[in-house]
């Protein structure tokens, strides 16, 4: 027996401190609900759990983007909605202008006055429809939504096209005059594009004559020409000119016959676009006759007033807003399938990091009652080792 040192209670402090230390931390696991409360519980899991909660909160906040893009994409084609009704509208007005045997002409233009009405319409519809500031249907809308955690996980919306939006001018609408039941057809003229003294090319202009007055019913009139020009042997087709957006320098038009004349030049020859015509630029070697071979055109031309000839031009711009409406709602879908995704992946990385870092609260506890009763018996048996020196008393007694 020994009372200079009572390694019993030497033993049964080391055990009652690392019971001690065990209780501590279950009841930490308990009452915070997690596993991993600092580094040293789980340097591992803490490193996984880390990387699953930053894309947990890059899914979240995808999801969040995505309902942008979708309140977004809704305001554009709810616009476009109200500009197919108007639309319809002008159809029923050009219908009911076209019943020339029942109509005076009080009332046609009372029905050109509720036509007018409608096309400022469709431009206020098209210029004050935005989404946060950024206007939707001029033309220009381009947006990028972040609809994954990732670096790359986008999805683009485009409505419309760079060179016109939905408007009265981009609709080719500008023309629309359904108050003249004769419907006649504006024409187009043509200057000569080749000098009568020297025979050398110059500017030729083909130019629209007719009811042309609003910005774009020029593109719109250009676009609507058919027929030919002959210049230096050449045919050239009116159908065939590329016009990119509005009638600019980048429009051209091709020549049919070249194998019958393969030394006049190259297969694409150029204008030059102005307000109201279109300037040839002459890129081709002066014919043999320079008095005999001034252009000459035969137009083919849809007429742009007349209830008759309103029709196809607003068949057609019903056409395209029913294809935008069409993409729109495509992109809708595919938006809300993403938002499926998403809350699916959500969920389950949400389970994963759940299995790194919280705790299981039934397992802890009992762990946490296994401590308490060691805790209990160790300060019990500490008690006892302490007692033991005194029984030396009775040997010294």
């Amino acid at each position: 027996m020994r009372v200079a040192t009572n390694t019993s209670a030497m033993a049964a402090h080391r055990h009652l401190a690392r019971t001690d230390g065990a209780l501590h931390r279950s009841l930490e696991r308990l009452s915070s609900g997690h596993r991993v409360n600092r580094a040293a519980d789980d340097a591992a899991g803490l490193g996984i759990s880390e990387g699953l909660r930053a894309q947990i909160g890059g899914m979240a906040r995808a999801v969040r983007n995505t309902q942008d893009g979708i309140s977004l994409v809704q305001t554009a084609e709810g616009a476009l909605a109200e500009t197919t009704a108007l639309l319809q509208r002008m159809r029923d007005l050009a219908v009911q202008a076209a019943n020339d045997g029942g109509l005076d002409a009080h009332a046609t233009r009372a029905i050109q006055g509720e036509v007018d009405q409608l096309k400022a319409e469709l431009d206020r519809i098209a210029g004050t429809t935005t989404f946060n500031g950024r206007r939707l249907l001029d033309g220009t809308y381009r947006g990028t939504f972040q609809v994954g955690a990732d670096v790359g996980e986008t999805l683009t919306v485009v409505i419309g096209s760079a060179a016109d939006g939905v408007d009265v001018a981009g609709l080719g609408l500008s023309g629309v005059d359904v108050s003249d039941p004769s419907g006649a057809a504006p024409t187009a003229t043509v200057t000569p594009a080749v000098s009568d003294a020297e025979g050398t090319p110059s500017a030729g202009r083909l130019a629209l004559a007719g009811d042309f007055t609003t910005t774009g019913s020029y593109a719109a009139g250009f676009r609507g020409l058919s027929g030919t020009i002959s210049y230096a042997g050449r045919t050239f087709d009116l159908a065939s000119v590329d016009y990119t957006g509005a009638v600019t320098a980048t429009d051209h038009i091709t020549a049919l016959n070249l194998a019958a004349r393969p030394a006049l030049g190259t297969a694409t020859y150029p204008f030059v676009g102005t307000g109201s015509a279109l300037y040839f630029t002459g890129d081709v070697p002066a014919p043999a006759s320079t008095a005999a071979d001034a252009v000459a055109l035969t137009p083919a031309y849809t007429a742009r007033t007349g209830p008759g000839g309103a029709l196809p031009v607003i068949d057609a711009a019903l056409s395209r807003v029913s294809s935008l409406r069409a993409d729109l709602g495509a992109v809708q879908n595919r938006m809300e399938h993403t938002i499926a995704r998403l809350g699916v992946s959500i969920e389950n990385t949400t389970a994963a990091e759940s299995r790194i870092r919280d705790t299981d609260m039934a397992a802890e506890m009992t762990v946490f009652a296994r401590n308490q009763v060691l805790s209990q018996a160790g300060t019990a048996m500490l008690a006892q080792a302490n007692q033991t020196p005194r029984a030396v008393l009775e040997l010294l007694g």
